[in-house]
């Protein structure tokens, strides 16, 4: 094999082909980190059937791992979006804070909202109500589009069972109870953040959000709603149970070590909490719409799940390669003096974000690239993965999906868009990085 220098430099080189090729080319993600896996394994010497081998293996590993949960995820977040569950949420939320704090019952809103449902369809689903709230309270929709947006991105990068955060805590075998705590609490400055931007700088743009009807009047499209408690309950029960399970295994044993350990330990593994969640989400679903959602929603949500399947595995593929690198070697021997810590990861994943656009590929791309450089680099692994989801918010700009779903769908002029949506991200992305620092500190410090 090469030397881990020079394995390096090909990892560098590496990373470079991926932006251009996702980015400039339009290459599909899953083929590029397959091609990119082949040409670095071969690059550094490995034998040629090893190479085949180890991504192979990468790929079925990280998909046994995670694949089930991944899909189970992404059906009940399609169910909460087609019941009205989301909706109800949000005006739960609204009544709690009031008409007269829209801004922020809009940022909570997203913020809990996406934990489920991907951030995209979350800003869709919402923007009615949104729009009439903005009407209601003659309020910018450049402050509510942004207070929204950024709540919405701020759980969606960062907490599971969001896809991307979900199979970096696989890739970098994080607790997933523990990266789910930590996302929640990181991600509430930078949500926050994100508001407050909206409110100081949402301000000096007057965008009307050019609809007349009422916030009542848009809820009451919807003949039959589910209750709050419904719909709040197929995601804070897998969430709950996943923390119980990180719980009952601490050294403590708080449990104990018999039967009701083992029933938390079966009923808190992402697999079985997921599917849970999935079977209270079909109780939001009206009675007779039942088929409709056992055969076209559920169909939808696992469509939905392909391509997320398909990059996970392929990112796992190729941090297995990377793995049987001399990589990891020559940075604990060389770099581990360097003290570059949880700005590495950020500094990556940001680079990638920023280069071509999807923070799910970023995420995934992060992780594979430092699952090898934990121990050397001694990082956490959940506050890695936390980490990564800050900086694949940083920035959304013109090559992001997300970026044309807000800009459009909230009359905001491109130009204005990236004033205000795209330095909005930066700083969210920016505050989370120094909250998930801080946390680390507090943590090396218990």
């Amino acid at each position: 094999m090469v030397s881990g220098s020079v394995s390096i430099l090909l990892l560098a080189a590496a990373v470079v082909l991926i932006v251009l090729a996702t980015g400039k080319w339009k290459v599909n993600a899953f083929v590029v980190l397959i091609v990119v896996a082949f040409a670095y394994g071969l690059a550094i010497g490995m034998p040629a059937l090893d190479v085949v081998k180890t991504i192979r293996d990468g790929f079925g590993g990280t998909l046994a791992y995670i694949g089930i949960v991944i899909v189970a995820g992404t059906i009940m977040g399609y169910i909460l979006e087609k019941t009205g569950a989301a909706l109800v949420m949000t005006r739960s939320i609204l009544s709690l804070v009031g008409r007269s704090r829209a801004p922020l019952a809009m940022n909570i809103a997203g913020y809990v909202v996406s934990i489920p449902v991907f951030c995209d369809s979350g800003y869709v689903i919402l923007t009615p109500l949104n729009k009439a709230l903005a009407a209601e309270t003659k309020t910018s929709m450049g402050v509510m589009a942004v207070a929204l947006a950024t709540g919405l991105y701020a759980t969606h990068t960062m907490v599971p069972p969001t896809p991307g955060p979900l199979a970096a805590a696989a890739t970098l075998n994080a607790d997933l109870g523990m990266v789910i705590l930590y996302g929640l609490i990181v991600s509430i400055p930078a949500s926050l953040a994100g508001l407050a931007w909206a409110l100081v700088l949402g301000r000096k743009y007057d965008i009307s959000p050019g609809v007349e009807e009422t916030s009542d009047e848009v809820v009451a499209q919807h003949l039959i709603l589910p209750s709050a408690f419904m719909s709040f309950l197929p995601l804070v029960l897998p969430i709950v149970l996943i923390l119980l399970k990180s719980i009952a295994a601490y050294p403590t044993h708080p449990f104990g070590t018999g039967d009701l350990a083992t029933f938390i330990a079966f009923v808190g593994d992402p697999v079985t909490a997921l599917m849970l969640g999935v079977i209270a989400s079909l109780f939001l679903v009206p009675r007779r719409h039942l088929s409709l959602a056992v055969d076209s929603w559920m169909g939808q949500g696992i469509k939905d799940a392909a391509i997320i399947l398909a990059i996970t595995g392929a990112g796992g593929a190729f941090g297995k390669v990377l793995g049987a690198s001399p990589m990891k070697d020559f940075i604990s021997t060389n770099m581990g003096d360097l003290r570059l810590g949880l700005f590495l990861p950020f500094a990556i994943s940001a680079a990638l974000k920023t280069a071509q656009g999807s923070s799910t590929v970023a995420i995934i791309t992060t992780a594979a690239i430092m699952a090898p450089l934990l121990g050397p680099l001694g990082l956490d692994p959940a506050i890695t993965t936390i980490v990564i989801g800050a900086g694949a918010m940083v920035v959304s700009h013109a090559n992001d999906s997300y970026f044309w779903v807000v800009s459009q769908f909230s009359n905001m002029p491109v130009a204005v868009a990236y004033k205000l949506y795209t330095t909005a991200t930066l700083v969210v992305g920016l505050v989370a990085f120094g909250a998930a620092w801080l946390l680390s500190l507090a943590l090396a410090a218990m």
